[in-house]
């Protein structure tokens, strides 16, 4: 039986926020980030708790404390619809198998964390037609562990559609409740299901479907965490306003003519994106107005970054998705300390795992899982 909080090893930890979303159920044992903004983020945020800034490759395995849990959320560019999807074995989502290197130095010890989870895009499922998926499945499975997936989306605890793989792994008996011979299609869509499906062998065999309760409707909508009087050099230009609203294609145009004759205060989040009509390539402004944000994303380049198109009283301005904004938007505790420059704030939060989603995961499967496993040691 447990007789103190469990611990964790939380590796590309970025600003901390898995850290947040799982505080009061598992403590920090080991911290780990290469990049030295994130890694100043984070020791502003837990101040007097060290985190080791190094990359994962260089980490020495025997210097890491026991641990009950490990938690991955390594890189995502190369597995991203948005980037190149060079894959697994590409340099900054390759980084993975740094991480899997001292999951399995400890292992050889017998000291590898029991539980493991491992937070990625959804693109992760499809990267080179699958093969990665099914080489990261089949290692977990090879080393012991009982190997499960959950697609989670921030929006249903947060106004911003955001989609993550979690990829939970387990060593031993699991006690009855966690798992299912039935798929949750709420956690389980079907490119999940197809994925699994194409799992060699020994992958399949290891393969469990977690249960995780559903939460509350969320009742918070986009205009809710959105500043309504920002400083004024926050605003985009008419002219920028104007170019804008010339990208759109009809239907985003229509949604937005809409939103301006109604004259109410309202705010639509807008991407940029290339989209090819009649063959060729073209900018795209594309607006929603579902109470949503799109995904947050880091800020590297012009397709990334999200704006805001405010309409009121008939009139129309621009601006970007402030940090602040987009802290609320990742359920940022109260109080998390933000890099004073915009666009390294931006960087933190849109690398960041949502903390409302990882508090959820926490609370229902992950320390359940803990705790049981405890139980069935004790009772062995």
């Amino acid at each position: 039986m447990l007789t103190s909080r469990p611990t964790f090893l939380e590796f590309f930890a970025g600003g901390g926020m898995a850290r947040q979303g799982l505080a009061g159920m598992f403590d920090a044992g080991f911290s780990n980030d290469f990049d030295p903004m994130k890694c100043a983020t984070y020791r502003r945020n837990f101040v007097g708790e060290p985190i080791a800034e190094s990359d994962v490759w260089n980490l020495d395995a025997s210097a890491l404390p026991t641990a009950h849990l490990a938690w991955a959320s390594f890189p995502c560019q190369d597995l991203s619809l948005a980037g190149a999807r060079r894959g697994l074995n590409a340099p900054r989502s390759g980084a993975f198998w740094g991480f899997w290197n001292i999951i399995e130095a400890l292992d050889a010890c017998g000291r590898a964390p029991r539980t493991l989870v491992l937070e990625n895009v959804t693109g992760l499922l499809s990267s080179h037609n699958g093969r990665d998926f099914a080489s990261l499945v089949s290692n977990l499975a090879d080393s012991g562990y009982r190997v499960g997936a959950l697609v989670i989306d921030a929006s249903l605890f947060s106004p911003q559609s955001r989609q993550r793989l979690f990829i939970v792994a387990h060593k031993g008996r699991i006690a009855d409740g966690f798992s299912s011979d039935q798929c949750d299609p709420g956690f389980h869509p079907q490119a999940l299901r197809q994925a699994v499906a194409a799992l060699p062998h020994n992958a399949r065999l290891a393969w469990v479907w977690w249960t995780l309760p559903h939460p509350p409707r969320r009742n918070v909508v986009l205009a809710a965490v959105l500043d309504r009087d920002p400083p004024a050099p926050a605003w985009r230009s008419y002219a920028a306003t104007r170019k804008l609203i010339g990208q759109m294609a009809p239907l985003h145009r229509a949604r937005f003519d809409a939103a301006l004759a109604d004259r109410n205060w309202n705010a639509g989040a807008v991407f940029r994106r290339i989209r090819t009509e009649n063959g060729k390539r073209i900018q795209r402004a594309e607006i929603r107005y579902d109470g949503l944000a799109g995904c947050l994303r880091t800020p590297g380049g012009g397709s990334s970054k999200q704006l805001l198109l405010v309409t009121h009283n008939g009139e129309a301005r621009l601006r970007p998705l402030l940090a602040t904004e987009a802290a609320r938007l990742m359920g940022c505790d109260e109080g998390f300390v933000l890099p004073e420059k915009e666009t390294a704030a931006l960087k933190v939060l849109g690398d960041g795992v949502s903390v409302p989603v990882v508090r959820w995961l926490g609370r229902h499967l992950l320390l359940p899982l803990v705790e049981s496993r405890a139980r069935l040691d004790a009772a062995a």
